[in-house]
């Protein structure tokens, strides 16, 4: 039996991506089913280049100063206290990842107040157990970081991470793909937990 030359890593056949558009132009390539589903994450453009970033560390340009003079649908917010209220982080590590924040521009955890202290942490707690009633995550992370050394995003104004955590959902997307799935829009989230946190 004669070995057929063709079949050989496509030796001897023309190069089927020749005049073919770059990968990453995904126009020009045919619309077959290869069994992978795509996530497009275009919005995740406007948090990796930053332009919603405040240019200074006023209060005129800060989210968390402008986000309660809004409606709670308009400003994400499942809930409002004295001193401090709850609201989605607008890129959340995972579905109802709520930021607990001070109404003061304060910057730094030793500026808040006694009374502001004791409200963040009450509405730490509280979070916990609505973000529990509504989606039962395994466990969670909270924390607070401290300037942009640490990580902080808007290091200007305080603010506590409360994020809801489950078995397996860190995959590789995150890694390889700087993309993180997220199944739940934020106009619901928001309001399944509005509503829990009220009963």
């Amino acid at each position: 039996m004669t070995e057929d030359p063709h079949n050989r890593l496509g030796e001897g056949r023309p190069d089927p991506c020749e005049g073919m558009p770059e990968p990453e132009a995904a126009a020009g390539f045919p619309g077959e089913s290869d069994g992978f589903q795509r996530l497009w994450t275009p919005h995740r453009m406007v948090y990796i280049g930053g332009q919603d970033k405040p240019k200074h560390s006023g209060v005129s340009e800060c989210p968390f100063c402008t986000a309660p003079t809004r409606s709670d649908e308009q400003g994400l917010i499942v809930a409002r206290g004295e001193e401090v209220y709850a609201v989605l982080n607008l890129y959340p590590y995972n579905p109802g990842h709520l930021l607990i924040c001070p109404y003061r521009h304060v910057a730094d955890y030793t500026e808040l107040s006694e009374s502001e202290t004791a409200e963040l942490s009450h509405f730490s707690q509280k979070a916990m157990t609505v973000i529990r009633a509504v989606s039962s995550p395994d466990g969670f992370n909270l924390g607070m970081n401290q300037g942009p050394v640490a990580g902080a995003g808007i290091a200007a104004h305080l603010h506590q991470h409360i994020v809801p955590r489950w078995g397996g959902d860190s995959n590789f997307l995150p890694v390889v793909a700087q993309t993180k799935a997220l199944p739940q829009v934020h106009a619901d989230v928001q309001a399944a937990l509005s509503k829990e946190w009220n009963r």
